[in-house]
């Protein structure tokens, strides 16, 4: 059995890292989870986290959910799930998955949004079976509603005029500068991995000096992100790097020096 409650302040450091704290990798990704949460609660946008506690108190699953204004998402009147997660890694609090606690995570955060005046709940996956699954989204009502790439758009509605999201599309991408690598780094804050990514990225450009430029691009400056309608990525000469899972310091560095080497 776990109980659900709200995010109280006494569970945040293990929320700022996905309940990863035992985990080197996410210490890495600096602090731009704890940034993104302090200005969402500075600017009173409405963010819902919901957490599952085990009979010991440990936090072993969380769910997050945003007005989807706030997302990668176009909708109105709905509120989008930046990500379910139930600790599964023998590390830590150990495997909690297979519990049927992601389920009762999201029953909560479905009856909440109802609450909060919702007229539907969005979720993002991956076509791919690992983690945020499209089709365990499905087995819980949700429907596809639009596709990008491997990543699928689903939502479950709550009234009969809720009108269906979909996915805002990238506007451009990185431009090349002549006799430099450029690497682009794409981040919204919510997301340790994708900080994750960033700050390796960061500190692997630094490596080559001056023939590489690194240029930080915040989304969750919404006006960042309505320029460029790309959330966490990351580009080296314009070129979209794959960052799930996230790539290790090294291999983001042998990217960089394939391109450095090619400068003339």
């Amino acid at each position: 059995m776990v109980k659900i409650i709200n995010l109280e302040e006494k569970h945040e450091e293990t929320y700022f890292v996905c309940l990863e704290g035992w985990s080197s990798e996410m210490k890495e990704g600096g602090d731009h989870k704890e940034n993104w949460y302090k200005t969402i609660k500075e600017k009173n946008y409405d963010l819902g986290v919901k957490l599952a506690l085990d009979d010991n108190d440990a936090v072993v699953g969380m769910i997050q959910y945003v007005p989807i204004e706030l997302s990668i998402a176009k909708g109105k009147d709905l509120y989008y799930i930046l990500c379910v997660w139930v600790h599964g890694y023998e590390e830590g609090v150990g495997n909690n998955q297979k519990k049927g606690i992601g389920k009762e995570l999201l029953r909560t955060a479905e009856e909440d949004v109802k609450e909060r005046g919702g007229k539907g709940l969005v979720a993002w996956g991956v076509s791919l079976p690992f983690w945020m699954k499209a089709s365990w989204f499905k087995k819980q009502g949700y429907e596809k509603v639009d596709k990008q790439g491997i990543a699928i758009l689903l939502w479950k509605p709550f009234t009969n005029d809720a009108e269906p999201p979909h996915w805002i599309k990238p506007k451009k991408i990185p431009e090349k500068i002549p006799g430099k690598v450029v690497v682009t780094a794409f981040i919204n804050g919510w997301c340790p991995a994708q900080n994750l990514v960033f700050e390796r990225a960061k500190k692997a450009s630094k490596e080559f000096g001056d023939k590489v430029v690194f240029q930080e691009i915040n989304t969750f400056n919404r006006q960042n992100f309505e320029e460029w309608g790309i959330g966490d990525a990351l580009f080296i000469d314009g070129k979209d790097i794959n960052t799930g899972p996230p790539p290790s310091l090294e291999k983001l560095k042998k990217k960089i020096e394939k391109r450095v080497k090619k400068l003339k």
